[in-house]
């Protein structure tokens, strides 16, 4: 596994071990809180594991754990979302505390403990008092407070808050801390959430690797992040919406059936409730109070019963119930066993107190139920004045509302969505593509120094002005590729200078060997003139395409002068010997090809990278073997002779046939063509004889300049 891989699976891994301490974290929070809750201790302990995942796993996962254990708390208890923030910011101070190492030292405890406090008791009592302002009971902490004299109501109210929170973010750091330290410091990097898409270190990848991506367009990531976003905003905004909303119905209805019932209460009377059940209705004030009770609950289209009852100890007992079919008189009097919701409040009842609203949702229906007492003469409670609020309707009003504000909440959302894929594509997208592609296009550009500049003009006239990171991406590319332009053109012209210096180097050494021939003026000069027409005829004709190329072409041009490098180790009584040589003294001079090949290989074991010499090398090796086999140095025949080589033989007999010798005049050129058309096929590549033969017209040109005097 490469380091790539090995950085990607210890990723992977990362992140899995972060998710498990999250959950951890989270289950701490509600172990905690609900043991709290079971002991009816003075504590909360909510946020421990919060802090415990901020200082292992960082600020991030504590986050994360706070926010989602407010959620969990807010199904049982609405208003634990509305604390949200502050586990947020404790987690925040609690990873900021273990960054700077301060939760080992005693002073960096203390700090995080009245930190915690201010956070939990300081914001926390902030909150509440802006949402439903500041009561508190006279024998409470603020109260007493207050009472001193020292302090107003807010400040009461905020001074308590902190002393009564200060020990349970004790217990918290303590918690906490312990946990911690369990866990070694070297282990904290495996708890923390990596979400890198690059490497810290440049050594991370090694050079010429590619790492492996997924191909996902960046409009689509930014338009996940929207819609999460904006999502998760819009759920969070309408929960709180919708259950302020309740909120406020309930109240506003609380009120309503309050107010019916005490209007209710004071149409009865409350010294013929015995009457009333005596005659069984059958009075002229029975008939006029449910006459009025009927208007009253008529009169309003929330109230959905109204009905007068009689608390006993096995029940209510009815005496005008407006939601009885015409309020029967066989309904009067009879005994209605208290609801479950009813039980807590029967001793006040019994007593003829007054009692909280009671919601129930039972067979008479999802109600919101408020009773008043109606008293005698003698000031004793007689019976009570009942309204029932149908919770249905609110229910109803309650998706409506809800309707109302996903509609508006939809429209936005398509406006922004709209919007930000316009601004991504154009402030972001767009100008990050078009950088892309030219820098695409100069990374495979054909790199003549023409598409270069062609490829940085193209680049400058893209003009982008974001005002951003992206228009200094495109200033810093901009200057890169500028740059490189320029590189390049100092390379070239170091690169030309140096190869004209190495052909300089090359025909001066050549002619160091040639000089030594008196028989041999200009030879290297034409026999390359020759490889170049004939090694371009072959490329025009479109033979051997799979070796012929641009480089090739390049290389048996400029290596052509040095095919005859090996004469420098033949005796001048050899090389120069005017008349026909021994076989002694031509086994000596075919020795050239081999010591040719021993230079040339000498001087490419010097240069790295792949030279030019290794043509030269073929050509001083093999320019005397055969098309059939029968040359020297190591009798190779056909195309297993090097392909340079075969080009060179057929221009240096040429330039034998048609130069002077010592030992022979220079032969016409129709008989040097001829003697060349005879070894076709048997001397010389027939396909090197073809092109040759094909470019006399160019042939002829280097015999008049270099043949001008014989």
């Amino acid at each position: 596994m490469n380091i790539t891989g090995i950085s990607n699976y210890i990723k992977k891994r990362t992140n899995i071990t972060a998710l498990f301490l999250c959950l951890a974290g989270v289950a701490l929070n509600m172990l905690l809180s609900y043991i709290v809750t079971f002991f009816k201790l003075p504590l909360y302990l909510d946020t421990a594991g919060t802090v415990t995942v901020a200082m292992i796993g960082g600020y991030l996962p504590g986050v994360i754990v706070g926010f989602v254990s407010n959620i969990i708390k807010s199904i049982g208890d609405p208003s634990a979302l509305y604390y949200g923030v502050l586990n947020v910011l404790i987690a925040f101070a609690a990873s900021f505390f273990a960054g700077k190492g301060m939760h080992k030292k005693i002073r960096g405890i203390i700090g995080m403990i009245l930190t915690f406090t201010v956070i939990g008791g300081g914001f926390g009592a902030i909150i509440p008092w802006f949402m439903d302002g500041i009561s508190f009971d006279s024998e409470s902490l603020s109260g007493l407070l207050y009472r001193t004299g020292y302090f107003n109501q807010g400040v009461s109210h905020l001074l308590s808050s902190i002393i009564l929170d200060f020990p349970d973010k004790v217990i918290t750091v303590l918690v906490s801390l312990g946990l911690v330290y369990i866990i070694p410091d070297r282990f904290y990097p495996f708890f923390r959430l990596n979400l890198r898409v690059q490497n810290s270190q440049s050594e991370d990848i090694s050079v010429g690797e590619k790492p492996k991506t997924r191909k996902r367009s960046l409009r689509i990531k930014v338009l996940f992040a929207l819609v999460f976003s904006l999502v998760t905003v819009a759920v969070v905004c309408a929960v709180l919406s919708v259950n302020v909303f309740k909120k406020m119905t309930v109240n506003e209805h609380t009120n309503l059936a309050r107010g019916t019932a005490k209007l209710a209460s004071g149409v009865v009377d409350g010294d013929r409730i015995d009457e009333y059940l005596k005659s069984h209705g059958n009075t002229q004030n029975y008939k006029e109070t449910k006459k009025r009770l009927e208007n009253i609950l008529f009169s309003s289209e929330e109230i959905a019963f109204l009905y007068i009852y009689k608390p006993e100890p096995e029940g209510f007992r009815c005496i005008i119930d407006i939601d009885t079919d015409k309020a029967k008189a066989e309904s009067i009097g009879k005994m209605i066993p208290y609801d479950e919701a009813f039980e807590p409040y029967i001793p006040q009842l019994l007593a003829g107190e007054e009692i909280d609203p009671i919601t129930t949702n039972d067979r008479y229906g999802y109600l919101l139920t408020v009773a008043v007492p109606v008293f005698n003469s003698s000031g004793n409670c007689t019976c009570y004045a009942i309204a029932d609020v149908d919770m249905m309707r609110l229910r109803d009003t309650g998706i409506s509302f809800l309707t109302e504000i996903a509609s508006v909440f939809l429209g936005f959302f398509i406006l922004l969505c709209v919007f930000i894929i316009w601004l991504t594509d154009n402030r972001l997208i767009k100008p990050i593509n078009a950088i892309v592609k030219c820098m695409d296009n100069i990374a495979h550009s054909s790199n003549t120094q023409e598409s270069v500049d062609e490829d940085v003009r193209a680049f400058r006239s893209l003009g982008i002005c974001t005002g951003d990171e992206i228009e200094t991406l495109y200033l810093s590319a901009e200057n890169m590729t500028k740059n490189h332009a320029e590189q390049m053109r100092s390379i070239r012209r170091l690169s030309d200078s140096t190869a004209k210096m190495q052909d300089g180097l090359i025909i001066t050494m050549a002619d160091l060997v040639e000089s030594r021939d008196s028989d041999t003026g200009a030879h290297v000069q034409k026999t390359a003139a020759y490889v170049k027409i004939i090694v371009e005829g072959l490329n025009k004709k479109g033979y051997y395409p799979g070796k012929i190329t641009p480089k090739f072409m390049s290389d048996v041009v400029r290596s052509a002068p040095l095919h005859d490098i090996g004469k420098i180790n033949i005796p001048d009584g050899v090389l120069n010997k005017p008349g026909k040589l021994t076989d002694e003294e031509y086994e000596i001079m075919k020795t050239h090809t081999t010591a040719g090949k021993r230079i040339m290989e000498n001087a490419i074991s010097t240069v790295e990278g792949d030279s030019y010499l290794k043509e030269a090398r073929n050509m001083a090796a093999y320019h005397h073997e055969r098309w059939d086999g029968k040359g020297y140095p190591e009798g190779i025949h056909g195309e297993v002779i090097p392909l340079s080589a075969r080009i060179m033989a057929v221009a240096d007999v040429f330039d034998a046939l048609t130069s002077k010798r010592v030992y022979k005049p220079a032969f016409p050129l129709e008989k040097a063509l001829e003697i060349l058309e005879e070894g076709k096929g048997k001397q010389f590549d027939p396909k090197c004889i073809e092109v040759f033969m094909e470019s006399l017209p160019e042939v002829k040109v280097i015999l008049k300049k270099y043949n001008k005097d014989e």
